[in-house]
């Protein structure tokens, strides 16, 4: 096992990417924090199914938009668990902000989720990676860093940003034997988007979606970037640092 008794902390755990990587992390022997933002029985769920199939797994709560809340639950996931040797920032919020129609409010919601999220959940877990030596970093960005989508600049810039503070943490911290890596998922099969992947419509619809890929599927597994992110937290990536594993099937060539 390529993980065994590490200890993961993962935000965005209760469904998705985040869940995905929380159940091929324990599978590997990683003792798992599920987090979810605010209702602790989504983070159950997934505890519940990690140890189902004879994983080790506890549940918490935190909106990482929030620098309290990140601070207390990370003491909480220590006192739990004991240490924290990887962190993996998969909260986020996609929420639209077309110009001229935007308040402030939703503009802060998607970017204090996404980038002031990443960075302090980081900030938090640093000292204890720092005092051994050792550890792991992955954040989710996505495609979206890249390519901006109309209506989307606020999620978009916020993606960005996750890269360039992925840079800066991996630059500072990789002398203390610290891995900062990113994955950036292109369209992925999650509950958020099944609405388009069901129903009426929806042959068309994903015909359509598969046409935006080299690949032709329209849509990557939440399993294929688990898989990526075991391997940005495992010894097999140890020549990386500020890295970013961009999984798009293809989209980003047309």
């Amino acid at each position: 096992m390529k993980l065994r008794d590490k200890v993961a902390l993962i935000t965005g755990g209760t469904a998705g990417i985040g869940e995905a990587i929380a159940i091929r992390f324990a599978s590997e022997g990683a003792k798992i924090a599920v987090v979810a933002s605010t209702d602790i029985g989504k983070a159950e769920r997934v505890v519940h199914k990690i140890t189902e199939a004879g994983g080790v797994a506890r549940p918490f709560v935190a909106d990482v938009s929030k620098v309290a809340e990140i601070g207390s639950m990370v003491e909480a996931v220590v006192a739990a668990f004991g240490d924290v040797h990887i962190l993996v920032n998969s909260a986020g919020i996609v929420g639209g902000t077309p110009a001229g129609t935007t308040s402030e409010a939703d503009y802060d919601r998607v970017m204090d989720t996404n980038l002031k999220g990443t960075f302090f959940c980081a900030n938090a877990v640093v000292p204890l990676m720092k005092a051994k030596g050792s550890g792991h970093i992955v954040n989710i960005s996505g495609i979206g860093a890249f390519r901006g989508s109309s209506g989307g600049a606020a999620y978009c810039a916020s993606k960005a940003g996750v890269l360039s503070v992925t840079e800066a943490l991996a630059n500072e911290l990789a002398p203390h034997g610290i891995h900062v890596n990113a994955i950036a998922p292109g369209p992925t099969a999650t509950p958020g988007n099944e609405h388009l992947r069901r129903g009426p419509g929806a042959e068309l619809r994903l015909t359509q979606l598969a046409d935006r890929t080299r690949s032709g599927r329209p849509f990557s597994d939440a399993d294929d970037m688990a898989r990526a992110a075991l391997f940005l937290v495992s010894e097999d990536s140890i020549a990386m640092h500020g890295s970013v594993m961009v999984l798009d099937e293809g989209a980003r060539l047309i």
